[in-house]
């Protein structure tokens, strides 16, 4: 089979462990068990296969450094567990919109917009070759995600949304990619062992034993920028429901 050229839109902590995790990956066979991994092989594709071929980004910390320092630039704080050869590709200026809170500018080292020009997303896809666009803008970026789900449209390029903003799930976004033809997936992602899923199987446990759960939540509570920055009410409406459905 061929590779999987794979652009990101936002190269924060999720994108480093994602990245890290090809790189540390991408020897072991698909008949080992493999702690950390439910699968080596998706259908006749390996990790190995995955390559990046573009990233997006607003941190004046990450744009113009190869994607294998960037996913160290603060205010990242993600563990190394990788060594990441360099990958030959330079994080771009993506546009800003709404993908930045307020009380986020400055961590974040936001490029001035007069200064700086962001990139025609769709332009890069295309040239790129990328295959499919993985969406890791923060949590409330509602204008910026669906600036780059239209872009990875225009580029006939999957748009695979990580985020709780509902494009997938969206009937009208749905079909625009369906009319298309052009893979869309998401939306929101889960922590490998996070508070949702031990939630969930916390819930099913009790059920199991014979107990009715009638009332239950889930804080969030957390070390890193996702969590200063859903500190802001506006930010969390999608995420309180794509969690509670979930």
């Amino acid at each position: 089979m061929g590779r999987i050229k794979v652009a990101v839109a936002g190269i924060g902590n999720c994108a480093s462990a994602l990245i890290q995790g090809v790189y540390f990956y991408r020897t072991y066979k698909s008949e080992e068990f493999i702690p950390g991994l439910m699968h080596v092989n998706f259908g006749e594709y390996n990790i190995r296969d995955i390559e990046f071929v573009a990233a997006f980004d607003v941190n004046t910390r990450k744009i113009g450094k190869d994607l294998s320092e960037a996913i160290f630039a603060e205010p990242n704080c993600c563990a190394k567990f990788a060594e990441v050869p360099k990958v030959g590709v330079k994080v771009l200026p993506g546009p800003i919109l709404d993908g930045v809170a307020s009380h986020m500018r400055d961590h974040f080292k936001v490029y001035d917009e007069r200064r700086v020009e962001a990139v025609n997303v769709s332009e890069v896809l295309r040239d790129s070759g990328a295959e499919m666009l993985l969406n890791y803008l923060p949590v409330g970026s509602r204008r910026a995600t669906r600036y780059y789900a239209q872009a990875a449209l225009n580029a006939e390029c999957a748009f695979i949304n990580c985020i709780p903003e509902f494009i997938a799930s969206d009937e009208t976004w749905a079909k625009k990619f369906e009319k298309r033809k052009v893979p869309v997936a998401g939306d929101d992602i889960k922590s490998q062992i996070g508070a949702t899923i031990m939630h969930r199987n916390l819930v099913r446990l009790c059920f199991e034993r014979g107990v009715l759960v009638e009332e239950t939540y889930q804080l969030n509570l957390g070390g890193n920028t996702d969590f200063l920055n859903m500190s802001i009410e506006d930010r969390l409406n999608t995420k309180r429901i794509s969690k509670t459905e979930a």
